[in-house]
């Protein structure tokens, strides 16, 4: 069975979740000069790159709209519980801020609850929305049409590797693997060759969070077909997919390295904060062999961000996720990101919008694609020396983007999400086997979709 929450974590949302509430317990609608604006905050203290960006951003528009204030609303919690917190304001006019940060995996749910403007009559006039790409302005549209939110970024993921716990082991500098097999045979060298490291990390579990579903299962899942179908959704009977050997084979996978204890400590890997410990502490202090991870990791890493580590790009290796047996296309990536979005019960949306322009200009969204590690949504500026050249990494990661998919942005998804990390939880504990597992996701699957199942 899966570990339920504690108490103590349940008591903590509620304390956090009221003093957010009461931070804007006032209404948006208090002062119609003033846009307050709801944002994601690092869980860790010493992460300002959002904050920093926000604060510049906030300096620029009062200066060329006087009288005009933006008020910063941030939201301090791990992913799942920053979800939570966010519907809870979005519910009503007193608590609703006027813009709000959106993960576009939860957006078409905040829609189809009526939590969200739409925004096309803002878009039809605004210039610069020709400037951003098709696949990026799809994340934000709904099944109505409209767009609800204008997106500042994507990602895409892969697998980052220490160098120096690889030469130990005896591994190349270079390697790319070209199987899930020798990615685990690559973590078992490690786990026999350099004792005292973590081989391999993949995320796992419901404190995870959706970190655990897109890092950690869908890059296993969309590498076992051809990548021509979604294995996860089916786009022809416009139902979700039961009972799949790729599902099973997914969960074999995370089976596998918990089993051998290629992994973290279960105690760890369930932990909520631990992609937040992945990037601050395991892969900075050389503790961790290989990492499946996001494209943003370096933002933690730069300068003034926090954990400053100018050595990462000579301390880490960057290899594409293969596919699983090494089939056409050879390698896999996921992407999402987040938009910038204007709740239905804001009172000042034409403000927001003018806010939302401010920070996506060309100069502004370059600014903000370097500083928080992003791939570029803006043509002009993927297409900018500058910004290709502004940090290592960014070449391998913005290539991926010819390899990645993006999840099935319906209403369901997050419920859909939960249960695969439910599924994820059992055979990391090993309170289920795979075929428990996976019989336990069919069963959830039915219940998150109102039975919109086909079985495969």
């Amino acid at each position: 069975m899966p570990v339920r929450p504690t108490a103590a974590p349940l008591l903590l949302v509620t304390l956090l979740t009221a003093t957010t509430l009461t931070a804007c317990g006032s209404g948006s609608g208090s002062d119609p000069d003033t846009v307050k604006v709801s944002f994601k905050q690092s869980t860790d203290n010493s992460i300002k790159v959002m904050d920093t960006y926000l604060g510049e951003m906030k300096k620029q528009f009062e200066k060329a709209n006087p009288g005009k204030k933006i008020e910063l609303v941030p939201i301090k919690a791990p992913d799942s519980e920053y979800y939570t917190k966010l519907q809870q304001m979005l519910r009503s006019p007193k608590t609703a801020p006027d813009l709000v940060y959106e993960d576009t995996f939860l957006i078409n749910s905040d829609i189809t609850s009526g939590y969200l403007k739409p925004l096309d009559t803002y878009l039809d006039k605004w210039a610069d929305w020709d400037q951003f790409i098709d696949t990026a302005k799809t994340a934000a549209k709904a099944e109505d049409g409209k767009t609800y939110g204008v997106p500042d970024g994507t990602d895409t993921r892969g697998l980052w590797f220490d160098k120096g716990i690889f030469e130990k082991a005896g591994l190349p500098s270079d390697w790319q693997p070209k199987t899930w097999d020798e990615v685990l045979d690559a973590a078992r060298t490690i786990k026999e060759k350099v004792p005292g490291v973590t081989p391999l990390n993949i995320y796992t579990g419901k404190p995870a969070g959706e970190a655990a579903t897109m890092q950690g299962f869908e890059m296993l899942l969309y590498g076992t077909g051809d990548g021509s179908t979604d294995p996860l959704y089916d786009t022809a009977s416009k139902k979700w997919i039961a009972g799949s050997q790729a599902f099973k084979d997914s969960l074999g996978f995370v089976e596998t390295v918990y089993k051998e204890k290629l992994g973290l400590d279960v105690s760890d890997a369930l932990d909520p904060n631990i992609a937040t410990r992945v990037r601050g502490e395991l892969l900075p202090e050389g503790k961790l062999g290989i990492n499946l991870d996001g494209s943003w990791l370096p933002q933690d890493w730069l300068e003034g961000a926090g954990h400053e580590w100018p050595e990462w790009s000579d301390k880490l290796g960057l290899a594409a996720m293969p596919t699983q047996n090494g089939q056409a296309p050879g390698k896999v990536s996921m992407s999402g990101g987040w938009t910038w979005s204007i709740p239905s019960k804001a009172s000042n949306p034409d403000l927001a919008f003018k806010f939302i322009e401010t920070m996506q200009t060309k100069a502004n969204a370059q600014k903000w694609y370097i500083a928080n590690s992003g791939i570029a949504v803006r043509k002009d500026v993927a297409a900018d020396p500058a910004y290709v050249d502004a940090q290592p990494g960014i070449k391998f990661f913005t290539d991926l983007v010819a390899s990645t998919h993006y999840r099935p942005a319906y209403p369901a998804y997050p419920k859909v999400s939960t249960a695969i990390q439910e599924a994820m939880e059992g055979v990391t504990t090993g309170d289920s086997s795979v075929a428990e597992a996976a019989s336990g996701y069919d069963e959830e699957l039915k219940t998150a979709t109102d039975d919109q199942v086909v079985t495969k």
